[in-house]
Protein backbone atom coordinates (compact mmCIF):
# COMPACT_ATOMS: atom_id res chain seq x y z
CA UNK A 1 0.00 0.00 0.00
CA UNK A 2 1.51 3.19 -1.24
CA UNK A 3 0.96 6.00 2.05
CA UNK A 4 2.96 8.90 0.04
CA UNK A 5 0.28 11.13 -0.65
CA UNK A 6 -0.88 10.74 2.86
CA UNK A 7 2.16 10.72 4.88
CA UNK A 8 2.92 14.12 2.44
CA UNK A 9 -0.26 15.87 3.67
CA UNK A 10 0.80 15.02 7.23
CA UNK A 11 3.82 16.18 6.63
CA UNK A 12 2.00 19.37 5.38
CA UNK A 13 -0.03 19.19 8.42
CA UNK A 14 2.32 19.30 11.04
CA UNK A 15 4.61 21.91 9.43
CA UNK A 16 1.09 24.32 8.99
CA UNK A 17 0.95 23.44 13.43
CA UNK A 18 4.14 24.90 13.86
CA UNK A 19 3.96 27.70 12.22
CA UNK A 20 0.89 28.62 13.77
CA UNK A 21 3.00 28.35 16.84
CA UNK A 22 5.45 30.55 15.44
CA UNK A 23 3.50 33.57 14.29
CA UNK A 24 1.95 33.44 17.28
CA UNK A 25 5.25 33.50 19.03
CA UNK A 26 5.97 36.52 16.61
CA UNK A 27 3.23 38.57 17.25
CA UNK A 28 3.86 39.08 20.92
CA UNK A 29 7.65 38.94 20.68
CA UNK A 30 7.77 41.47 18.47
CA UNK A 31 5.05 42.29 15.99
CA UNK A 32 2.41 44.02 18.22
CA UNK A 33 5.46 46.30 19.34
CA UNK A 34 6.43 47.28 15.61
CA UNK A 35 3.09 47.70 14.54
CA UNK A 36 2.13 50.28 17.62
CA UNK A 37 5.53 51.91 17.14
CA UNK A 38 4.73 52.74 13.18
CA UNK A 39 0.72 53.73 14.02
CA UNK A 40 2.39 56.09 16.92
CA UNK A 41 5.14 57.32 14.59
CA UNK A 42 3.02 58.20 11.70
CA UNK A 43 0.25 59.64 14.25
CA UNK A 44 2.97 61.89 15.63
CA UNK A 45 4.31 63.15 12.20
CA UNK A 46 1.25 63.91 10.47
CA UNK A 47 -0.62 65.31 12.80
CA UNK A 48 -3.80 62.86 12.56
CA UNK A 49 -6.19 62.60 15.56
CA UNK A 50 -6.21 59.24 16.12
CA UNK A 51 -5.17 56.82 19.03
CA UNK A 52 -4.32 53.61 18.80
CA UNK A 53 -6.45 50.71 21.02
CA UNK A 54 -5.34 47.52 21.43
CA UNK A 55 -7.86 44.27 22.02
CA UNK A 56 -6.18 41.60 24.42
CA UNK A 57 -9.06 40.06 25.68
CA UNK A 58 -8.56 36.51 23.63
CA UNK A 59 -4.75 35.22 23.84
CA UNK A 60 -3.44 34.79 20.24
CA UNK A 61 -6.95 36.22 18.69
CA UNK A 62 -5.07 39.71 20.04
CA UNK A 63 -5.65 43.28 17.73
CA UNK A 64 -4.16 46.29 17.54
CA UNK A 65 -6.24 49.11 15.78
CA UNK A 66 -5.40 52.97 14.58
CA UNK A 67 -8.45 54.11 15.44
CA UNK A 68 -10.27 57.79 14.35
CA UNK A 69 -12.32 57.56 17.67
CA UNK A 70 -15.70 58.74 18.21
CA UNK A 71 -18.00 61.87 18.01
CA UNK A 72 -21.12 64.06 18.06
CA UNK A 73 -22.28 63.40 14.33
CA UNK A 74 -24.09 66.95 14.41
CA UNK A 75 -27.79 64.84 13.29
CA UNK A 76 -29.66 64.37 16.48
CA UNK A 77 -32.73 63.01 17.00
CA UNK A 78 -36.13 65.08 18.12
CA UNK A 79 -37.58 63.55 21.37
CA UNK A 80 -40.31 65.73 22.17
CA UNK A 81 -38.80 69.30 23.29
CA UNK A 82 -35.11 67.32 23.93
CA UNK A 83 -32.76 66.24 21.03
CA UNK A 84 -30.99 63.04 21.51
CA UNK A 85 -26.89 63.14 19.14
CA UNK A 86 -26.12 60.55 17.57
CA UNK A 87 -23.17 59.72 17.71
CA UNK A 88 -20.02 58.58 14.71
CA UNK A 89 -17.46 56.54 14.40
CA UNK A 90 -14.76 57.96 12.55
CA UNK A 91 -13.57 54.18 11.64
CA UNK A 92 -10.63 52.42 12.20
CA UNK A 93 -7.62 49.81 10.76
CA UNK A 94 -7.21 46.76 12.50
CA UNK A 95 -4.49 44.74 12.74
CA UNK A 96 -5.99 41.17 13.94
CA UNK A 97 -4.45 37.69 14.74
CA UNK A 98 -6.19 35.09 12.99
CA UNK A 99 -6.99 31.33 14.53
CA UNK A 100 -3.70 30.16 12.70
CA UNK A 101 -1.40 33.68 13.98
CA UNK A 102 -1.45 34.98 10.35
CA UNK A 103 -2.27 38.71 10.70
CA UNK A 104 -5.79 40.22 9.08
CA UNK A 105 -5.42 43.76 8.26
CA UNK A 106 -8.97 45.40 7.83
CA UNK A 107 -10.73 48.50 7.58
CA UNK A 108 -13.83 48.95 9.48
CA UNK A 109 -15.82 52.11 7.81
CA UNK A 110 -17.39 54.92 9.57
CA UNK A 111 -21.01 55.14 10.27
CA UNK A 112 -23.69 56.85 12.36
CA UNK A 113 -25.49 54.88 14.99
CA UNK A 114 -29.01 54.60 14.28
CA UNK A 115 -28.66 55.39 10.71
CA UNK A 116 -29.10 52.11 8.79
CA UNK A 117 -26.16 49.02 8.99
CA UNK A 118 -22.90 49.96 8.69
CA UNK A 119 -21.12 49.17 6.11
CA UNK A 120 -19.45 45.85 6.24
CA UNK A 121 -15.56 46.15 6.84
CA UNK A 122 -12.86 45.96 3.97
CA UNK A 123 -10.33 43.32 4.13
CA UNK A 124 -7.32 44.91 3.06
CA UNK A 125 -4.86 41.24 3.46
CA UNK A 126 -3.76 38.48 5.29
CA UNK A 127 0.13 38.10 5.88
CA UNK A 128 2.30 35.61 7.63
CA UNK A 129 4.35 38.07 10.59
CA UNK A 130 7.32 38.08 8.81
CA UNK A 131 5.98 39.25 5.68
CA UNK A 132 4.45 42.53 7.81
CA UNK A 133 7.15 45.39 7.33
CA UNK A 134 6.91 48.95 8.25
CA UNK A 135 6.85 50.19 4.55
CA UNK A 136 3.02 47.83 4.72
CA UNK A 137 1.92 49.57 7.50
CA UNK A 138 2.39 52.96 5.54
CA UNK A 139 0.75 51.86 2.75
CA UNK A 140 -2.25 50.04 4.71
CA UNK A 141 -2.52 53.72 6.70
CA UNK A 142 -2.88 55.26 2.98
CA UNK A 143 -5.38 53.07 1.64
CA UNK A 144 -7.42 53.41 5.04
CA UNK A 145 -7.07 57.28 4.50
CA UNK A 146 -8.56 57.02 1.28
CA UNK A 147 -11.34 54.70 2.03
CA UNK A 148 -12.15 57.09 4.87
CA UNK A 149 -11.95 60.37 2.60
CA UNK A 150 -14.57 58.53 0.14
CA UNK A 151 -16.79 57.90 2.97
CA UNK A 152 -16.79 61.15 4.30
CA UNK A 153 -16.93 62.70 1.24
CA UNK A 154 -19.63 60.86 -0.46
CA UNK A 155 -21.71 61.34 -3.09
CA UNK A 156 -23.35 59.87 -6.18
CA UNK A 157 -21.71 61.93 -9.19
CA UNK A 158 -20.40 59.67 -11.51
CA UNK A 159 -17.23 61.20 -12.74
CA UNK A 160 -17.37 62.56 -16.55
CA UNK A 161 -15.04 61.96 -19.37
CA UNK A 162 -12.68 65.41 -20.41
CA UNK A 163 -12.82 64.47 -23.75
CA UNK A 164 -10.54 61.38 -24.05
CA UNK A 165 -12.18 58.64 -26.93
CA UNK A 166 -15.06 60.58 -26.98
CA UNK A 167 -17.15 61.25 -30.31
CA UNK A 168 -18.27 64.52 -31.22
CA UNK A 169 -21.57 65.52 -32.38
CA UNK A 170 -22.33 64.66 -36.75
CA UNK A 171 -21.50 68.29 -38.53
CA UNK A 172 -24.69 70.13 -39.77
CA UNK A 173 -25.09 68.54 -43.19
CA UNK A 174 -27.86 72.24 -43.69
CA UNK A 175 -25.82 74.48 -45.41
CA UNK A 176 -25.43 77.71 -43.55
CA UNK A 177 -26.93 80.99 -45.31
Amino acid sequence: MDLSNIQYKVNQYHQILENTEQYRKDWHDSLKEMITKQVEMIISETGLKAKIETKTELLHMEAVALSLGHVESGISEKIGDAKRELIKSNGMLVYQQLFNGKILISIVYPFIEGLGQPRQPKNVEIVRPAELKPPFILRHIEEFLKEIIGWEDYDDDVPQPIGFHMTLPPESTTPSA
